[in-house]
């Protein structure tokens, strides 16, 4: 887009040039950089200067990386994001991603490959609009994509699609799982063989419209607040088959240093959205996003179900409104996979990298500055 600025008359130039700069700032472009990956963490260049974790890929823009290791390669699941041109608002409308491309690479810091569009809303028989963030589990043979996306009524519901590559195409089943709702699905596979699925986001999530257990259409489009109890993620059992709740919804308990439960008013330590669970020397790790106070914290307990005690911060704000990660062991390290806005300056258009997760002696993680 720049090279043609010189192909202009000086008039001609002035009156294009603002167009023409926004154009360049708006697009991810194949002219920023090809598809790659850089070293994760913070390094030095030739002049001794850090600078960040880059983007893994940037002819597209992504979000919301759900990580895997399958047959001893890396998968990434993330959003993709694009400009809608949708005005920007708090239930977030203007995500409105259409559709999810599938990542992979074969070591960290290596080529990163984009496999191109795994499933598209056009071809999930329920869909209304906003595929948010997925994720995917192997079991039997199958790799299954979960997805929030809002039905015909505009209620998000999570959805499943299934394929025999862990790349898709994915096709998805005639109607979302029963008894779902709300976002950010994120699935975990215990060693005694059980599969869970931990699930909610506040705000335009929804997930406040569901505190009684039913939908409550009028429940204001807000986070809840206050010195009543924090509202909590959502985790069910799946079934054998992968495509349904095997047991009831149940509601997560985050617990303070004096085994409390949080409150809703606790906005540097309650959870807001994206729930990601790993284990570690025997003991369930839940993290999540703050929200709107943009940490990345965690919390510790003895069983999937919770309850679990916060524990600290993992990752400070990063650049952008929203922050959202998975947590994933390679080659006998740890890394977190997240994103941020580093190529657009867009909260709703952005890119994910990755970093080594680190913990300490006693199984707590080291707080990470990006």
């Amino acid at each position: 887009m720049l090279r043609n600025l010189f192909t202009l008359r000086r008039p001609a130039l002035l009156l294009a040039l603002p167009t023409l700069l926004a154009a360049c700032q708006s697009q991810p472009a194949q002219q920023q950089a090809a598809t790659g990956a850089a070293a994760p963490g913070a390094k030095a260049d030739s002049t001794g200067k850090k600078y960040l974790a880059q983007p893994l890929v940037r002819d597209i823009y992504t979000a919301d990386p759900s990580a895997h290791v399958f047959n001893g390669k890396i998968y990434i699941y993330p959003s993709h994001d694009f400009e809608a041109g949708v005005p920007e608002n708090d239930n977030g409308d203007h995500f409105a991603m259409r559709d999810y491309h599938v990542l992979s690479l074969d070591s960290i810091g290596g080529k990163v490959t984009d496999h191109g569009v795994a499933l598209d809303t056009k071809d999930i028989p329920w869909a209304g609009r906003q595929l948010w963030a997925p994720d995917v589990a192997f079991k039997n043979g199958t790799y299954y994509l979960y997805f929030p996306l809002k039905d015909k009524q505009d209620v998000f519901r999570i959805g499943v699609a299934t394929s025999p590559s862990p790349t898709g195409p994915f096709k998805a089943e005639a109607a979302p799982i029963a008894g779902s709702f709300s976002i950010d699905p994120a699935v975990f596979a215990d060693t005694d063989g059980k599969t869970y699925m931990y699930f909610g986001g506040l705000w335009g999530g929804q997930l406040q419209r569901w505190v009684t257990g039913k939908y409550n259409a009028a429940a204001p489009d807000k986070k809840p607040d206050g010195n009543g109890p924090a509202v909590g993620a959502r985790v069910a059992v799946l079934s054998p088959d992968m495509k349904h709740f095997a047991g009831p919804v149940k509601e997560i308990t985050i617990l303070d240093s004096l085994g409390k439960p949080l409150l809703a008013s606790d906005s540097k330590h309650r959870f807001f959205e994206g729930g990601w669970l790993h284990k570690y020397q025997g003991k369930y790790y839940f993290s999540y996003s703050t929200g709107d106070t943009h940490l990345l914290v965690y919390a510790v307990g003895t069983s999937p179900y919770g309850p679990f005690t916060y524990k600290g911060v993992i990752m400070k704000p990063v650049e952008g409104w929203t922050t959202h990660h998975s947590i994933i062991e390679f080659k006998g390290k740890w890394y977190i996979f997240y994103h941020d806005t580093q190529l657009s300056g867009k909260t709703w258009l952005r890119n994910v990298k990755v970093t080594e997760l680190k913990r300490n002696p006693d199984g707590s993680i080291v707080t990470i500055t990006p």
